[in-house]
């Protein structure tokens, strides 16, 4: 992902989040402060979706649509922020690779977990995937929304 791709990862994320969007701001600075989590995914040149993923803490995920400031020295888990795939990219095997990809950056840095919030009925799709939801960790992203973790 490279700045110039930030108006094409907001417009993905309204198409697809609805009321989880965030500001573009929001995605330039996990960009600045992480730019090896975040990706672009492209078919025959055409953007079909995104993902961003940086470390955190495991207290309690960011706050939606607020900036970070910094990724903190003490971080425990890797942060699955989002994986955002239009209609076109579904089926193609880009959020397996997505996830594929955050497994091997979260390894690399020396994390044994990642943690996410789903939104938008996605608990099923992300317990495919290895996750396991937990309950009583607050995240300010509504009733809906719960935080989910993968062990590595």
């Amino acid at each position: 992902m490279l700045d110039a791709d930030l108006p094409t990862v907001k417009a993905i994320s309204d198409a697809v989040h609805g009321a989880y969007t965030e500001d573009e701001t929001v995605y330039a600075e996990r960009l600045k402060l992480h730019p090896a989590g975040c990706r672009i995914f492209e078919r025959h040149g055409e953007p079909l979706g995104y993902c961003i993923a940086h470390p955190w803490r495991r207290k309690a995920p960011p706050s939606l649509n607020r900036p970070l400031g910094v990724i903190p020295v003490d971080a425990e888990a890797y942060h699955l922020h989002d994986i955002a795939l239009l209609p076109a990219a579904r089926g193609t095997g880009a959020g397996k690779a997505a996830i594929a990809e955050v497994i091997e950056r979260a390894m690399a840095g020396g994390f044994g977990t990642i943690r996410l919030v789903a939104v938008n009925d996605a608990t099923d799709f992300w317990t495919s995937q290895g996750f396991i939801r937990l309950p009583d960790l607050a995240h300010g992203y509504g009733a809906e929304a719960c935080v989910m973790q993968r062990c590595l």
